[in-house]
């Protein structure tokens, strides 16, 4: 059986709020990525209070929010998180994945940390279905997510008004069985 959290480039793993705050804080400095991270107005936060987010997400048992780091292989470098927050009574997730070091962006990082993410929720939580919610500027993350196994599910047409103009969120979705057949018997 393959390694559950090791892929070919990257493996999910779990690291401090204060590291994860430090990571973040760095992050957010590139306002690219803040573009296509997130819908809302730029915000810069202090460590401090990205270290209290992240760890009321984790409250609870289990907790409302299963977030991994994404480190590299080869340097052990931190290069983004994933997460997925459940719906236990539907089998259902949702899932948010960020690449915040743009030396990563591009390289193949991103698919192989979606895979095991997947891997996670399909194998290991034993999930029925994953859903996600990507810009419609965002096509780099949409390729991503269509290589992975996601369809689109729906649009809502101009729901984001960034640097000056409407675009569209676009959700999509992938079902254990959709990833179970794209990936044939080497699960």
């Amino acid at each position: 059986m393959k390694q559950l959290l090791k892929g070919m480039l990257v493996r999910l793993a779990a690291d401090s709020p204060e590291v994860l705050a430090g990571a973040y804080l760095r992050w957010d400095r590139d306002s690219e990525y803040r573009r296509l991270a997130d819908s809302d107005p730029t915000q810069i936060w202090s460590e401090k209070k990205i270290k209290e987010y992240i760890e009321k997400e984790m409250e609870g048992d289990p907790p409302r929010t299963l977030r991994f780091s994404i480190r590299t292989l080869a340097g052990d470098n931190l290069i983004g998180t994933t997460s997925l927050v459940p719906n236990w009574v539907h089998a259902d997730a949702m899932l948010g994945i960020i690449i915040g070091d743009r030396d990563y962006w591009g390289r193949g990082y991103g698919t192989d940390a979606m895979e095991l993410i997947l891997q996670y929720g399909f194998l290991e939580l034993n999930l029925h279905r994953i859903t996600l919610g990507v810009h419609s500027y965002n096509a780099r993350a949409r390729r991503v997510y269509e290589k992975v196994g996601f369809k689109v599910e729906g649009v809502m047409r101009g729901d984001t008004l960034k640097e000056g103009r409407r675009t569209d969120g676009v959700e999509m979705g992938i079902l254990r069985q959709e990833w179970l057949a794209l990936r044939g018997a080497e699960t």
